[in-house]
C-alpha cells in the first residue's frame, strides 16, 4: 500500500513538472523579441533597425520589434537594458557612448558595461559636419572664422557625447563660443539644422542624405579616413583640417549579462547572416555605414579598443568627469 501511495505521489509531481520542462526545451524563440534602439525614431541607426527586423523575424521565426528608449546619451536606454531579464527576448543596440564614453565621464552611472554580453559589432558609422545652408559658411576654414565673431549652436546627444567633446574641442582651437544643444537623436538634429533652429551638427551622413539634397544643409567634412562615394565632393576632416579630432561612431548587439551562451549564438548567426547579404549590404551603403558583423569574441576586443580610443579623446578634450543627474 505505501509503495502504491508512493508511485502515486510520485506520478502527481512528474505531471506537475512536465509543463515546465516542456517550456524549458522549447526552442529558442519562442515568442517575440524586442530589440531596445536608444536613440529617437528617424535616426539612421533606427531607420536600419527597423530594416532588420522583419529580416530578423523570418530568420529567428518570431517578430522582432524594435523599441526606442532615447535620451540622455544613451544611457535611458542602456538602464532599460541592463535591468532586462536575461532570457534572450531583450537585445540592445549600444554604441560608443554607452559602452566607451559614458563610463569614463560619469559617476553613479545607472548601469555599466559589465552588465551586457557583447553579441555582435554592427557597423560603422560615416559622419558628416553639416552648417545649415542659410549660414555664408561654404568650408572648415570659413566655419572657423564665423564661429569667432558669431554664437552658433551645435546640436548633440547630451552631456559627455561625442558631438559635446567635438564642440569642447572646437571652442579650444578656436578661440569659439559655440554651444552645444540636447537632442534625442540624429532625426531630430537634422530637422533642427534643416530649419535654422540651430546652426551645426556632426551625426552619420544617413542623418542628413536628404536635407542635403533638398539644399537645407551643407556638409563641411566627413570623419572617414578617405571620401565617402555617397559625397564624393566633400573633403574628410583630416583634409579640412580637423585631423586633431580622431573619432568614429560605430553601433553594436548586446544582451543582458546572463543570456545563455546559445542564445548568444543564434542571434549572431542570424545578425551576420542578415548583414552579409547583398542586398542587405547595399542597403546599409546607401545609409552611408560600413557593415562590422563578426563574431562576440571580436566585437569583445573592439570595445576594449574603443576604450582606449575614448580615454584618448576624453583627454585631448579636456573634458571633466561629472557626476550623473538623471533628467526629471
Amino acid at each position: 500500500m505505501r509503495a502504491r501511495c508512493a508511485g502515486i505521489l510520485a506520478g502527481l509531481i512528474l505531471a506537475c513538472l512536465a509543463p515546465g520542462a516542456r517550456a524549458q526545451a522549447q526552442p529558442y524563440p519562442a515568442r517575440p523579441i524586442r530589440v531596445i534602439v536608444p536613440i529617437a525614431p528617424g535616426s539612421v541607426t533606427d531607420v536600419i533597425l527597423r530594416a532588420a527586423s522583419p529580416e530578423l523575424s523570418r530568420r529567428l521565426g518570431q517578430p522582432v520589434v524594435v523599441e526606442n528608449r532615447a535620451g540622455a546619451n544613451g544611457i535611458v536606454g542602456a538602464q532599460a537594458c541592463a535591468a532586462a531579464a536575461p532570457d534572450g527576448y531583450t537585445l540592445c543596440a549600444v554604441y560608443h557612448a554607452t559602452m566607451s564614453f559614458n563610463p569614463l565621464q560619469f559617476d553613479r552611472l545607472p548601469y555599466s558595461p559589465a552588465e551586457f554580453v557583447p553579441i555582435t559589432n554592427l557597423f560603422l558609422l560615416t559622419e558628416v559636419l553639416v552648417v545649415a545652408s542659410s549660414l555664408p559658411v561654404r568650408s572648415v576654414a570659413e566655419l572657423k572664422a564665423h564661429a569667432a565673431t558669431r554664437p552658433l549652436a551645435f546640436g548633440t546627444l547630451g552631456g559627455g557625447s561625442l558631438q559635446e567633446l567635438l564642440v569642447t574641442w572646437l571652442n579650444t582651437q578656436w578661440s569659439a563660443g559655440i554651444m552645444g544643444v540636447p537632442y534625442r537623436g540624429g532625426g531630430p538634429i537634422a530637422l533642427a539644422v534643416s530649419s535654422n533652429e540651430i546652426q551645426l551638427g556632426n551625426m552619420g551622413v544617413g542623418n542628413f542624405l536628404g536635407a542635403i539634397e533638398a539644399g537645407t544643409v551643407r556638409p563641411l567634412a566627413v570623419t572617414t579616413t578617405r571620401r565617402s562615394p555617397l559625397l564624393p565632393e566633400v573633403p574628410t576632416f583630416a583634409e579640412a583640417g580637423l585631423g586633431g579630432f580622431p573619432s568614429r561612431g560605430w553601433w553594436g548587439l548586446v544582451a543582458p549579462a546572463g543570456t545563455p551562451p546559445e542564445v548568444v549564438a543564434r542571434v549572431n548567426t542570424e545578425v551576420v547572416g542578415l548583414f552579409q547579404e547583398p542586398a542587405f549590404a547595399a542597403f546599409l551603403g546607401r545609409q552611408g555605414v560600413q557593415p562590422q558583423a563578426g563574431t562576440p569574441e571580436e566585437f569583445r576586443a573592439f570595445l576594449a579598443e574603443d576604450r582606449v580610443g575614448a580615454e584618448a579623446l576624453i583627454r585631448l578634450s579636456n573634458q571633466p568627469r561629472t557626476e550623473y543627474r538623471p533628467a526629471n
